[in-house]
């Protein structure tokens, strides 16, 4: 590997770091998967993979599947009871005329897979359609604000040439500048949940303490709580502790109804909670934006899209205050916010947060991941439609109420000063 090194991270064991400077959106290294199968067939094929091929398929593999921690030391009683049962199961689906294994071999793998496992999602990477095992990504150590990403590109398996034809791969990109001996870090969990409830996830998940700053001295943990500033005072901790605590209770009914699909039911609550929650809290409030995010959603689903946008850009402009600039999850909010404006009407603020989204994609996606050229295809009509709308406001606006209906589009006298130019009518 020309990027990177395997070395001894102090307290965290094995890490990979820098052996040369990077820069935003560089790709560190592109693995194949050891193993991918959709949930809960992964142990047997990799099993299947180690009899077949051994431990070691590639120059460009840094570690064994055996050096691989499996944690199974830590795992609680809890846990150790459900792997005994997954060994049994293992044991019940492993062909017999196969190659046999045993209990420690099966206990270890398992372990491996609880610990390092990667979802598998689809084609764009909105939905988890199976797990993956990826050697080199095992050895890329956390920190909860990192410089690097793992991002999954599903490749291309449609041309017809098969010359044309990439394979499924996780690909490690910089968000920012990496200097050479600095160790390479990703996130295991969202950076919006607070440092103590991280730790928790960290712990339950992946059986470390996390030591980084952000922990420590929990970094932005007060703005992700803060009461709202109005005229320079902010408003009192015990109205702002009230509201947090009924948002929380809100937060689970809401989700509740949304599981059962009963979505109006979700704008309704998403609108009193609101009502309540926009006078007290801050918009970087973590309750707040988790709010807006799913009013926005589902609005946009039920096309109601002016009311979608208000809270999306919302939302937005709270992430941008605490996501690291080139996060991925900030770029995939200011794309689904700028498509929901461009659906509302709204191509100036729609096109400008297509654009934000596309330069956040490109560093931490790539330039050849699907959703990058979802973004780049957006970013070009909305270009179009917006020199469109400088044109003539009343001819755009009446073009696309005609494409909203699926009509063809009559033109009418429109109340327009004379001089100004109309795109559709010039000769």
């Amino acid at each position: 590997m020309d990027n990177v090194e395997v070395f001894d991270s102090p307290g965290k064991g094995r890490g990979l770091r820098a052996v040369r400077e990077l820069w935003a959106g560089d790709v560190l290294f592109i693995e194949p998967s050891y193993a991918a199968v959709v949930f809960d067939r992964l142990a047997a094929r990799v099993f299947w993979r180690l009899d077949k091929e051994g431990g070691i398929v590639s120059d460009l593999q840094l570690t064994t599947i055996d050096s691989l921690e499996d944690h199974v030391s830590d795992m609680p009683e809890e846990d150790l009871q459900q792997l005994k049962i997954d060994i049994h199961n293992f044991l019940d689906y492993w062909p017999r005329t196969s190659k046999p294994h045993n209990v420690d071999s099966i206990s270890h793998i398992l372990g491996v897979i609880n610990c390092n496992g990667f979802t598998v999602s689809d084609q764009r990477g909105l939905q988890a359609v199976g797990v993956g095992l990826f050697p080199n990504l095992c050895l890329v150590n956390h920190d909860c604000w990192p410089n690097c990403t793992v991002i999954l590109n599903n490749g291309n398996q449609s041309a017809v040439n098969k010359m044309y034809h990439s394979y499924r791969r996780v690909e490690l990109r910089s968000l920012g500048n990496v200097k050479e001996g600095e160790e390479i870090t990703v996130s295991y969990v969202d950076y919006l949940n607070l440092s103590h409830e991280r730790k928790r996830l960290l712990k339950d998940q992946y059986f470390f303490d996390c030591t980084c700053e952000h922990c420590t001295t929990g970094t932005k943990d007060d703005l992700k709580m803060a009461g709202k500033v109005v005229d320079g005072v902010k408003v009192p901790d015990e109205q702002v502790k009230e509201v947090t605590e009924y948002s929380l209770d809100i937060l689970k009914k809401m989700e509740q109804a949304r599981v059962d699909g009963k979505y109006h039911e979700v704008v309704k609550i998403c609108r009193e909670c609101l009502e309540r929650q926009e006078p007290v809290l801050a918009d970087t409030h973590i309750y707040q934006l988790r709010m807006w995010s799913t009013a926005s959603e589902v609005l946009s689903y039920l096309q109601y899209f002016s009311e979608a946008a208000t809270y999306a850009r919302k939302m937005v402009d709270g992430y941008l205050k605490l996501y690291h600039p080139n996060n991925g999850a900030l770029g995939m909010a200011t794309m689904r916010a700028g498509v929901t404006h461009w659906q509302a009407g709204l191509i100036e603020v729609g096109h400008g947060m297509i654009c934000k989204a596309y330069s956040i994609i490109m560093i931490s996606h790539g330039p050849t991941h699907p959703i990058t050229k979802d973004l780049e295809a957006m970013r070009q009509q909305t270009e179009m439609e917006l020199r469109m709308f400088k044109q003539n406001e009343f001819v755009y606006h009446q073009m696309r109420e005609a494409a909203l209906k699926n009509q063809p589009m009559s033109m009418q006298a429109e109340p327009v000063e004379e001089g100004i130019k109309n795109l559709f009518r010039r000769k």
